[in-house]
């Protein structure tokens, strides 16, 4: 019998109907003779499996399964997660798969909570050597003046939400009075707020996994914004240049995939992960932040490193839900 697949989407933040994206593009990449999937949506309290026929049948979470119309008992051998957010992005979701002991695509409870908190994974990796923006963070009820914003970070900045992905709520600001409109929609999306220096220089993306077999890590790619950064316009809509291998040398492309599958290790990540990167004057490579349930549409970076490499989807996949399936 074909192990059943729980495609597991949507989540409680303002990326839901990305998640949602993201799930029809991994549905489009598994590989069907091998395995049984069905996407599973969750939103709050709402669990549910979108069956083939547009229909929807409720999820029991005392043990992550779902009755099929014809009367049947579905139960779930494995999750890929695809969520961009709480609680599929922070660790929540993988605490209870842990408990039903469901194995799953992506970084454990810690790896995934602290990578889901921008400020506090961006000063664990600094401890390691790794090159960040200078910034601070704002809980939620504390405040901070204009000026001291300029004297600490200085303009132009960003604010933006330290929790969750990065497509909601940033602001580039560039002048003093914007700095706390820019802190208040910040705060929107969630309660801790970090305020990031502005660093000048090419931004890049990579990408990489390993199983207990083989590490890959794929071609680096360059992303050239039409707007003031890489903001939703940019990433969804088609206001960006994403060019794939970048136009940078060789050696720079090496030293962003080795510091990828550093990264990869120090945090002790599973599954595909995406690191974005600014290199600024000098070739100085400084961390943005590290994607632990990275996009997966079919124009989503991933999928574009992976044909860029010469790869197919439906074999990453398969390597990662075997990895996880057969231990051994």
């Amino acid at each position: 019998m074909k192990p059943t697949i729980a495609i597991v989407a949507g989540g409680d933040t303002s990326e839901y109907h990305v998640s949602l994206r993201s799930a029809q593009g991994i549905s489009s990449f598994i590989d069907g003779e091998r395995y049984t999937h069905y996407i599973v949506v969750m939103h709050g309290t709402d669990w549910h499996v979108q069956l083939p026929d547009g229909t929807t049948r409720p999820v029991d979470r005392n043990d992550f399964s779902f009755t099929h119309p014809d009367g049947t008992r579905v139960t779930f051998d494995f999750a890929y997660i695809t969520i961009h957010g709480t609680p599929g992005e922070d660790g929540r979701l993988q605490g209870y798969l842990d408990m039903l002991r469901i194995p799953y695509s992506c970084c454990g409870v810690l790896a995934a909570s602290l990578t889901y908190n921008k400020f506090a994974c961006n000063q664990y990796l600094k401890a390691f050597g790794v090159r960040i923006a200078d910034s601070l963070l704002l809980r939620a009820g504390q405040t901070i003046a204009d000026a001291e914003v300029v004297q600490r970070i200085g303009l132009p900045c960003f604010i933006k939400p330290s929790l969750g992905g990065s497509s909601f709520g940033v602001t580039k600001v560039k002048t003093p009075d914007q700095i706390q409109p820019a802190i208040a929609k910040a705060f929107g999306e969630a309660q801790e707020v970090v305020i990031e220096a502005f660093m000048e220089g090419t931004e890049l993306t990579c990408g990489c996994y390993k199983t207990r077999r083989s590490q890959v890590v794929f071609p680096v790619t360059e992303v050239v914004s039409h707007n003031e950064y890489f903001d939703y316009e940019a990433k969804y809509r088609g206001e960006s240049d994403e060019i794939t291998p970048a136009r940078i040398s060789d050696g720079l492309t090496r030293r962003v995939q080795q510091l990828t599958l550093a990264i990869y290790d120090i945090l002790g990540a599973q599954g595909i992960i995406r690191v974005d990167y600014i290199v600024t004057a000098g070739e100085v490579i400084n961390l943005l932040e590290v994607n632990t349930t990275p996009g997966m549409t079919a124009t989503s970076f991933i999928p574009q490193q992976v044909r860029a490499a010469g790869l197919d989807m439906r074999q990453v996949l398969t390597d990662i839900i075997d990895n996880q399936l057969n231990p051994r």
